[in-house]
């Protein structure tokens, strides 16, 4: 479907309509913050008699913002499933790698984010507020030059990326329109990740929360009108998808970075602190770095994974893509607690406490668990009528597909509740080694080649022309090498925190 205006024409607009839509939200969230030059209220928690309190005031706040960001995903599976049948699957494999690619690029800036985290949690932890707001300030340096490499490699290298992951004809095309818009907002959704990640590090979850609130109405609101051209909005089509995730991404990063700026959680970004300063970032580089191979390690294996099955053909790549976007409800509790377990680690090691810091981590697993293995029943017993809800047919072969995925990784949801939260209080704790060395051995000794062999007939390696012969499951074969490799890697981090050494790391 093309687009039935001038592209450029629309893009102009909306950007001009969201940058002085930006400016005004920015200024009122940031009003909190009565005297700009002396930043709002702290969020360390180290005062507080309880763990319960200060773990769900952080919890819950990252728990709804994990959900207006599923939220979004959904709507953009809702109309490229509903408005584009006559395209077949080929929307739909795009949108799956399209969801996997706006998961891909916030993840690059890991390194910044997660030594950001570690060490302002730290720092506020030991009411080093100076140090912490040094923090954030060279986050924001480091992190501008990332953000910017990362545009000119996608520009450069973007369709030879698609063409790895498998696609071909129309879904490939599908992809590169979309990536080709969301491309240039690059920095802003930098300053989201960052400017989230700091404010996290320093105990505040609210922030990020209501931002989010602003960009899911304006990313639903774009998409869905552009996209159905309703009244006096074009019928801009599959672009229109992309439009509205930009335009989003281009708000919330507005809001983040203004309210950065005039100062929030004892952070403040100052033009005259954006210099190099060589003794943070190489703390934030040696605690971020282990990190940042952790989730660039999980990154890679997750796209080798995604292109495996995208190689089985267009019906499982849209099968894979949609079951993993409803899956992603039951692991949102997982990431929410793994938020609260990192910013309490940290806080609570950097005030000397490192039982309440073991108590917190436990107390996040625990709530965070229950929820997410209340969702995998969800899914094992309702799943067909939860793909129905994307695909609109029960007896579309793509739900019946999605069904029986669901059920398959609804046995490894309690495993993955325990990597997430674990690997969350390493990360608070600046432990982001071992997280890195488990992510290796759970992706490349295990659900790679064991994908390979359950998912395959007759599968050639490439370059060294070895043929291996499997059992030719498709794309449920690869679901279960993933569930073998969450049970493996949840064995492995349980032993790590029992052994208490990631309560030992020097920051």
């Amino acid at each position: 479907m093309q687009s039935l205006v001038p592209r450029g024409q629309l893009i102009a607009r909306l950007i001009n309509f969201e940058t002085q839509i930006s400016i005004t939200l920015a200024a009122g969230c940031t009003q909190i913050d009565n005297n700009p030059r002396q930043p709002g209220k702290t969020f360390s928690i180290v005062d507080s008699s309880s763990n319960l309190r200060p773990m769900m005031r952080m919890a819950i706040p990252a728990l709804a913002e994990e959900t207006l960001v599923l939220m979004v995903t959904w709507t953009d599976w809702l109309l490229a499933s509903r408005y584009f049948v006559e395209d077949g699957d080929a929307t739909k494999a795009a949108m799956g790698l399209m969801a996997y690619l706006m998961w891909l690029i916030p993840s690059m800036f890991s390194v910044v984010a997660i030594g950001a985290t570690a060490l302002i949690a730290r720092w506020v932890g030991a009411g080093d507020f100076e140090a912490a707001k040094k923090v954030a300030n060279q986050a924001y340096l480091v992190a501008s030059i990332v953000s910017l490499s990362l545009m000119v490699l996608i520009a450069f290298f973007g369709q030879q990326f698609i063409a790895v992951m498998q696609l071909k004809g129309d879904s490939a095309d599908f992809a590169i329109r979309y990536l080709n818009i969301v491309t240039p907002l690059m920095p802003l959704i930098m300053c989201s990740q960052i400017g989230a990640a700091c404010l996290r590090g320093a105990g505040d979850t609210t922030t990020g929360f209501l931002v989010k609130i602003v960009v899911v109405i304006v990313n639903i609101l774009v998409s869905t009108l552009l996209v159905t051209g309703w009244g006096m909005f074009p019928q801009f089509g599959w672009e229109g998808i992309a439009i509205g995730t930009a335009t989003g991404y281009a708000v919330g990063g507005s809001i983040i970075l203004g309210t950065l700026i005039v100062g929030r959680a004892g952070l403040q970004l100052r033009f005259d602190s954006l210099k190099p300063d060589w003794n943070v970032l190489s703390k934030m580089f040696r605690i971020g770095l282990p990190g940042g191979f952790d989730i660039g390690t999980l990154l890679f294996s997750q796209l080798l994974f995604l292109g495996l099955i995208n190689s089985l053909g267009q019906a499982s790549a849209a099968a894979h893509g949609l079951a993993v976007q409803i899956e992603a409800c039951a692991f949102l509790p997982g990431a929410a607690f793994q938020v609260a377990a990192a910013t309490m680690a940290g806080q609570f090691l950097g005030a000397k406490s490192p039982e309440r810091a073991t108590k917190s981590v436990l107390l996040c697993l625990y709530i965070g668990g229950a929820i997410m293995c209340i969702g995998g029943i969800c899914m094992y017993f309702f799943g067909i009528e939860i793909a129905t809800v994307f695909t609109g047919d029960p007896t579309d072969p793509t739900t019946i597909s999605v069904a029986s995925l669901l059920k398959i990784v609804a046995y490894a949801l309690p495993s993955l509740a325990i990597v997430m939260v674990l690997t969350g209080g390493f990360r608070g704790a600046g432990d982001t080694f071992w997280p890195f060395i488990f992510t290796a051995v759970g992706f490349f000794i295990i659900r790679i080649p064991l994908a390979v062999f359950l998912a395959f007939g007759v599968f050639e390696i490439p370059y060294i022309g070895m043929t291996i012969h499997g059992l030719d499951w498709g794309v449920a074969g690869a679901w279960y090498a993933m569930v073998a490799d969450l049970i493996v890697r949840s064995v492995l981090v349980s032993f790590r925190f029992g052994s208490g050494r990631w309560r030992e790391i020097k920051i």
